[in-house]
């Protein structure tokens, strides 16, 4: 009922914000796979709050814990795999007053409007802390498609309209570029801008919003569904799925609109090693819902983050007005610690087609 992801790799988490611990259950991982603590740990420590200056103070270690699914030596077992993270750092108290006042643009009113009940404390599953479970999934999928060559990587590539100059592929971008700076994008001289653009967020208590890109290489032609389940419709479900996600592209996205078809068209040739590829790559690595073979590019915009610390005008549970006083640990930008978990729903998404492609044509 909503709290699932894929079909053939299927994802489903638990846990509240403010509860005293997160997890996620995956079945359908292939057996025999090395996994480690350790390797979903250091995905985890990069989403976790608490980075810099630029994320949440909240300070949760989030320690993973894997409970089954993986032997004792480290090797899958292709049965359901279970990890959790407990929760040290959760202020309850800092909540009472959302308990009957609605937080502008957050999900309180709508889960009161769905369930008539919802977890207060931290927006309860309405929480980017859901995502814990997803970015620990992700590292599972991953385990699924190293041996195949496929890599995915993200980075920051917008924040409130300071543009990295990036290569849509991020051809020659590494994981340690991306690193290198606390806001994660490879571009130093962007970096620099928007660190200071969200500083200046922070200290007025206001908040910003951006943009993160996602390069999916070495995924070979045929993966995906025509029709209903192609796999830019199974991506963009994926991203959207993300609090705080309002937007996504694939390839050319909306700027696509703009070109002519002779120049948005991709062109095929026929390379060295005698693979057929296109001379560009405006399709996003996607064709009728099928990858080609080439990288599989997307954005993906996020909002500017709800909470802020500022006094805000809104309504009680009855309709009455009301003031809704600024309180609480929050990120004045979403985008550093979302880098991984875009990273995450893209692994879960091509993992769950690979297997699909995989059962259906060996």
């Amino acid at each position: 009922m909503g709290n699932s992801f894929g079909r053939a790799f299927t994802v489903t988490t638990f846990g509240e914000s403010h509860g005293p611990a997160l997890g996620v259950v995956i079945d359908g991982c292939p057996p025999r796979l090395p996994l480690a603590a350790a390797d979903v740990q250091r995905d985890l420590d990069r989403r976790r709050p608490g980075q810099s200056s630029l994320t949440s103070p909240r300070r949760e270690p989030d320690h993973v814990e894997i409970l089954s699914g993986v032997s004792d030596d480290g090797l899958t077992l292709g049965t359901p795999i279970a990890m959790m993270v407990r929760s040290v750092d959760a202020r309850s108290k800092d909540y009472g007053d959302v308990e009957t006042r609605y937080r502008p643009s957050h999900a309180d009113f709508t889960y009161d409007a769905k369930y008539g009940i919802r977890a207060i404390a931290g927006g309860g599953r309405a929480s980017a802390r859901e995502t814990v479970g997803r970015v620990a999934a992700g590292v599972v999928a991953r385990a699924v498609l190293a041996p195949l060559g496929v890599d995915v990587i993200a980075w920051v590539d917008e924040v409130a309209g300071i543009a990295a100059a990036v290569d849509a592929e991020g051809d020659g971008v590494t994981r340690d570029d991306i690193e290198a700076t606390p806001v994660r994008c490879p571009d130093g001289v962007a970096a620099a801008l928007m660190i200071e653009r969200i500083e200046r967020a922070r200290k007025d208590g206001d908040s910003v919003g951006g943009v993160v890109r996602c390069a999916c290489r070495g995924v070979p032609a045929g993966w995906g569904q025509p029709v209903f389940d192609k796999l830019d419709a199974e991506l963009a479900r994926a991203m959207l799925s993300i609090p705080a996600v309002k937007g996504f592209e694939v390839g050319s996205g909306f700027a696509g609109t703009r070109l002519t078809g002779s120049e948005h068209n991709d062109r095929f040739v026929r390379g060295d090693d005698g693979a057929i590829r296109t001379t560009t790559n405006r399709s996003g690595g996607i064709q009728g819902g099928i990858s080609n073979g080439m990288a599989l590019t997307m954005r993906v915009a996020f909002k500017p983050t709800a909470t802020i610390m500022r006094a805000q005008d809104t309504v009680d549970r009855d309709g009455n007005a009301a003031v809704l006083e600024p309180r609480g640990r929050h990120d004045p930008c979403v985008l550093p610690r979302a880098v991984p978990i875009v990273e995450a729903m893209a692994l879960l998404t091509l993992a769950d087609a690979y297997l699909r492609h995989r059962a259906q044509v060996g």
